[in-house]
């Protein structure tokens, strides 16, 4: 199965709250560039999309699920930039066993996104991604491992 995990698109840096910042023209621009470069990837799919429900991740989904099927969106208080990775990913794990799930995305934060990279993929550094990064694991739910099948930056 497969694992995608996004870093939402450059975002103004004031607003009234963190939770508030939007996307940039750029930021917009930049992620739907990537999600055009998943797509020539082959991926037009997602059994799940995971959201934080801060404006720029949100956002960034808007941007790019034109350019995807996506058969479930949930947004989670979970995936904020300071979420616990280990516990997204039992959650990620248990979401795969109960739903049968072939493929999630996870659209979040720095430095959440890097984190759950390194839980999914063994013995991984936890990555920096750029903002629009986007990561995909191919994963064994069974062993609990992953490796890294394709990185688009944009």
């Amino acid at each position: 199965m497969k694992i995608f995990i996004m870093r939402h698109g450059e975002a103004e840096h004031f607003a009234q709250s963190d939770a508030e910042r939007a996307l940039t023209d750029r930021g917009r621009s930049a992620s739907s560039a990537v999600a055009a470069a998943c797509v020539a990837q082959g991926i037009k799919h997602f059994d799940k999309v995971i959201v934080s429900p801060y404006l720029r991740a949100q956002q960034t989904w808007q941007e790019i699920s034109s350019q995807f099927d996506a058969r479930q969106i949930e947004i989670s208080e979970d995936i904020t930039p300071y979420g616990d990775s280990e516990q997204v990913a039992e959650y990620v794990n248990a979401l795969i066993e109960v739903e049968k799930l072939e493929s999630v995305l996870l659209v979040s934060h720095l430095p959440l996104v890097g984190y759950l990279a390194a839980e999914f993929v063994v013995d991984m550094v936890p990555p920096m991604f750029p903002t629009s990064g986007l990561l995909c694991i191919d994963y064994s739910p069974e062993k609990h491992d992953g490796e890294v099948a394709f990185n688009i930056q944009p």
